[in-house]
């Protein structure tokens, strides 16, 4: 699992401003002020709620909206995240990263490889892309591309960083389960 905990409080702090804005209302941001009034006047998932908490998304940073993105991400909430995360900047890798798992999470291996492809465009040193990558090769019954990626992330990061330990693991369980 890899984690961004330099950002964790803000990732934490945007959460909990964009959860309160989906249950708030219309909301009204300022630079100094959060949600002004309640989205819960309007039925959850109805046009006027998502609008209302499109509203709040819009008035919120890119770092914000990954790193609130993010969270939902690791915590299991993907089609929440990608909420999140399709709204924010996407010539960060990272966030093209995170729209790639969660929508790997959610089933579709295809459509999640463009996206690590699109990060590694991006910044061909990301190797959280690469990890990710490899664990959807993987999925596919692709081991030698994972390799592949294993190989690119040792010569980029080494052998003793979490990309490379945690996509050497799921290598190593994917063997151990092929027999």
């Amino acid at each position: 699992m890899f984690t961004h905990a330099i950002r964790l409080p803000a990732a934490i702090a945007a959460f909990a401003l964009l959860s309160t804005a989906a249950i708030a209302g219309p909301v009204t941001l300022s630079k100094d002020q959060g949600p002004a009034s309640a989205c819960d006047t309007h039925a959850k998932n109805s046009v006027a709620w998502n609008a209302c908490v499109s509203q709040a998304k819009a008035g919120t940073s890119s770092a914000d909206l990954f790193y609130a993105g993010y969270w939902l991400a690791r915590t299991g909430k993907y089609q929440e995240a990608l909420g999140y995360l399709t709204l924010a900047d996407k010539s960060d890798p990272r966030v093209v990263t995170y729209i790639g798992f969660a929508t790997r999470k959610l089933g579709d291996v295809d459509a999640a490889l463009p996206f690590y492809q699109q990060a590694l465009q991006l910044n061909p040193n990301y190797s959280v892309a690469r990890a990710y990558m490899g664990e959807a090769f993987l999925q596919k019954n692709e081991p030698a591309k994972a390799k592949a990626e294993l190989a690119e992330i040792a010569t980029r990061c080494g052998t003793g960083c979490a990309e490379y330990l945690d996509l050497a693991s799921h290598i190593s369980d994917f063997e151990k389960k092929a027999g």
